[in-house]
């Protein structure tokens, strides 16, 4: 979270000619709640496995930018969905950028439960493993979306280049 994805996504969309997909957007259609709702009500484990049937679907859609949470590289189903369809990139951002970002994070559940800096460190500890599974990784900290988004598309292109996809 605040690293950038969705914006970087609709812009890699915008260059590339793609569709775009927030993960976020089609699970709350889908489910007729915000996110924040699904886990007050609900519980993470419920928002992790709504997050994997929209996967499945959105997924199956071919010539699309998906940006997903930074949470669904945990649950290796939704990681064999993603490569099945397409490459998967990894943007990241220094704690003090993602805090800048997300301003209060009073959206954000998984930032609601105490020190916000000490669950950011947390949470990129936890998934830090799953995040170096990319094909691609580009740090955001201090450049443009449009940026971002070229040197993702550059960084593709040298990773298809090299016979990886």
């Amino acid at each position: 979270m605040g690293t950038g994805k969705t914006e970087v996504g609709r812009a890699v969309a915008r260059l590339a000619g793609l569709a775009f997909i927030d993960l976020d957007a089609e699970i709350e259609k889908r489910s007729g709640m915000s996110i924040p709702d699904i886990f007050a009500i609900f519980g993470e484990p419920e928002f992790r496995r709504r997050e994997t049937g929209a996967i499945r679907k959105v997924s199956a859609r071919q010539q699309a930018v998906i940006a997903t949470g930074g949470g669904a590289v945990i649950n290796p189903e939704n990681v064999a969905l993603l490569r099945k369809s397409g490459v998967i990139v990894c943007l990241t951002a220094t704690v003090e950028t993602i805090l800048r970002r997300l301003g209060s994070g009073e959206n954000r559940p998984l930032l609601n439960t105490g020190n916000p800096e000490q669950r950011v460190r947390e949470l990129l500890a936890e998934r830090q493993p799953f995040y170096e599974l990319a094909d691609v990784a580009v740090t955001t900290d201090g450049k443009t979306p449009q940026a971002v988004a070229e040197e993702v598309l550059d960084r593709i292109s040298a990773w298809k280049s090299a016979g990886r996809g």
